[in-house]
């Protein structure tokens, strides 16, 4: 068992773990502040990620990954962290999200649409002035005027992303076309991607709180559709459609 204090989307939390990984894991996160809460972890937590996985699999008609019991003790941690951190004002978010000249930028969308790969073009269009936060599961703080959008060290397969944060500018709907072009959406039409795409306690009072946590969301950050391919045009097109300011 290994226990350790680490500070994820500003919240303080102690982690007790089964293995000693789990700490090289977080170790870019880790903190001497006074946790908020704590998550202890049992081998039950690991075996139900197990099951949960080949359960996902087995939908898409594939079979179960041999994965090590610490790579499943990193979903079991993200996991319950996401089932407490409601309670701080902080989602759980499926997403690729970069930063440009300070201000983030989230693309969402189902799973192989080209989240990633859209945000790549905007790291080889505009270059130094790209920074990725977090490339697959980002936490959002949604503050009472400002979502701000926060790393984590579960950032996806190729690892882009770190210890970083910036206020959310935009968050934007990605669809496969032929052409790019982007329009605003209102908050009634992103609702259910919004909902879709963030993780949803089990329990019913969680679940109305991550609800209250998107509403706010939608006020506070502007919301768009992109339809776009995989030229560079389409970063070039995604920036100058979220720089609207009415």
């Amino acid at each position: 068992m290994t226990e350790f204090t680490v500070k994820l989307a500003e919240v303080p939390v102690r982690i007790r773990a089964i293995h000693p990984q789990m700490r090289d894991f977080l170790r870019d996160y880790l903190s001497e502040e006074e946790p908020r809460f704590a998550v202890a972890m049992e081998a039950a937590d690991i075996d139900r990620e197990r099951v949960l996985g080949a359960e996902n699999r087995a939908a898409e008609g594939l079979p179960p990954l041999d994965c090590s019991a610490a790579y499943l003790e990193t979903l079991a941690i993200y996991r319950k962290l996401a089932e407490r951190m409601t309670a701080f004002d902080v989602l759980l978010f499926h997403g690729s999200v970069l930063a440009l000249d300070g201000r983030a930028y989230l693309f969402t969308a189902r799973s192989g649409t080209g989240k990633s790969t859209h945000a790549r073009l905007w790291r080889e269009v505009f270059g130094e002035r790209v920074v990725m936060i977090n490339d697959d599961k980002p936490l959002l703080r949604v503050e009472k005027d400002r979502v701000l959008a926060c790393g984590t060290p579960w950032n996806g397969k190729h690892h882009l992303g770190g210890n970083l944060s910036a206020p959310l500018k935009a968050l934007c709907v990605l669809t496969r076309d032929k052409t790019n072009h982007i329009e605003p959406l209102t908050p009634e039409e992103a609702f259910p991607m919004l909902v879709q795409q963030c993780y949803r306690p089990e329990s019913g009072e969680g679940l109305l709180r991550v609800l209250e946590l998107l509403e706010r969301l939608s006020k506070n950050v502007k919301l768009y559709r992109l339809g776009c391919n995989m030229e560079p045009e389409a970063a070039k097109i995604a920036y100058q459609g979220m720089q609207e300011e009415a």
